[in-house]
């Protein structure tokens, strides 16, 4: 279809992806974003490669790889230092086609507003409700303007305003039961190599330290923890000291090293599977539709794919605009649906839910072939539009 208009709520990665693909198609495009200044939700993110295929074809390869770390390999260790599993990435890559590169959410929106156009992205534009007939699709703001245009777009995150309108009522989040800890370092050589990906599990908690672009890595810390905990700045290193007693030496020298007043401390939720992703000229993208644990790192890559599936359609099929948004859902669903509840159980098995799962679980780290563990993430690389 040609000439359309689109709105979207929201420019985290979803809402600016699609801004951004739906513009090189021609369309028009605003974006509404509630706040008056953004700041992403936690410091880093990995994309695998079905998300960097997406940025590749948004002609942002080049930009993304500057930005990104050079991660080759993996190794899973236990709380005490010892070596679980070494992973090489090198072979994923080729059996894929494109490497992974983890990222600063920094680095990562302002990369992509600056493709979309920055000034283009209305701030402190709050929606609080969508309608449509017809012909068009508006969203409502809190200040009494609205926005019409041929589709709207929910970007608008975990607690989407414009999820309620499909759903008929509010979804609300469900409460994965831990808490993380994440934030950036500079990196060295007494934390991790500088092209590894490094985990330490033991006790149902897990340390993390990943490389991003700018000598540095992305860590976080994850421990169950009741709801509703909450942590002073100022006494967060207290209290990663005290969850993380005993951890290998790199766990301390990072402890050591983070600016407590920079670590978000994050109660991680998910939703659960929606019935629907769309209702007529009205669609959802990335958290909106399926808010995941961060456990599989998909989260990032999902909003990327739903960006290039809906804009693919709304460019590729001529009945009608409620018809392309039926066919984003159908190729859509059943994708994030799987990897939303894959994670929410491997969440439950990280993270002690059941001690003798998570026990398992450590046990088959040191079992487990460098290709079982490739061909697994492989398998979901390659299920996206992207092959």
């Amino acid at each position: 279809m040609y000439g359309l208009k689109a709105i979207i709520i929201g420019s985290g990665m979803a809402g600016l992806a699609a801004g951004i693909a739906m513009r090189q198609a021609g369309y028009d495009v605003e974006i509404y974003e509630k706040t008056r200044k953004l700041r992403p939700a936690g410091a880093g993110i990995s994309l695998w490669s079905n998300g960097i295929k997406v940025l590749n074809k948004l002609g942002l390869g080049e930009k993304v790889a500057a930005i990104g770390g050079q991660m080759n390999r993996m190794e899973y260790r236990s709380d005490r230092g010892e070596i679980l599993n070494d992973i090489n990435l090198i072979p994923l890559m080729e059996q894929v086609g494109e490497r992974p590169y983890p990222v600063s959410r920094t680095d990562l929106q302002q990369m992509m507003l600056e493709a979309f156009g920055e000034s283009d992205v209305r701030m402190g534009m709050r929606c609080v409700e969508v309608k449509q007939d017809g012909e068009t699709a508006t969203a409502i703001f809190e200040d009494g303007s609205s926005a019409t245009g041929d589709v709207v777009i929910g970007a608008d995150g975990i607690h989407s305003v414009v999820r309620s309108y499909l759903t008929d009522n509010k979804v609300e989040s469900r409460y994965a039961g831990y808490v993380n800890w994440n934030g950036l370092v500079e990196a060295s050589s007494d934390l991790a190599a500088s092209d590894v990906w490094v985990i330490y599990v033991g006790q149902g908690k897990r340390a993390s330290m990943m490389p991003v672009g700018g000598n540095r890595f992305y860590f976080f810390f994850g421990c169950r923890r009741p709801q509703g905990t909450k942590v002073e700045a100022k006494n967060i290193r207290a209290e990663l000291q005290e969850t993380f007693a005993g951890w290998a030496q790199p766990v301390q020298n990072l402890i050591a090293k983070i600016d407590p007043e920079q670590v978000n401390r994050l109660e991680i939720s998910d939703i659960d599977p929606l019935p629907n992703l769309v209702k007529g000229r009205i669609a959802l993208v990335g958290d909106s539709a399926h808010a995941t644990t961060p456990t599989l790192g998909q989260g990032g890559c999902q909003a990327m794919e739903d960006a290039e599936v809906l804009c693919r359609y709304l460019i590729t099929t001529n009945i009608s605009v409620e018809d392309a948004l039926q066919r984003y859902e159908t190729e859509r669903k059943e994708r994030v649906k799987q990897l939303v509840l894959k994670a929410r159980k491997r969440t439950d098995t990280i993270y002690n839910k059941d001690p003798d799962l998570t026990q398992e679980w450590y046990e088959q780290l040191k079992q487990e072939e460098e290709k079982d563990v490739t061909n697994a993430i492989a398998k979901i690389i390659l299920g996206g539009p992207l092959h």
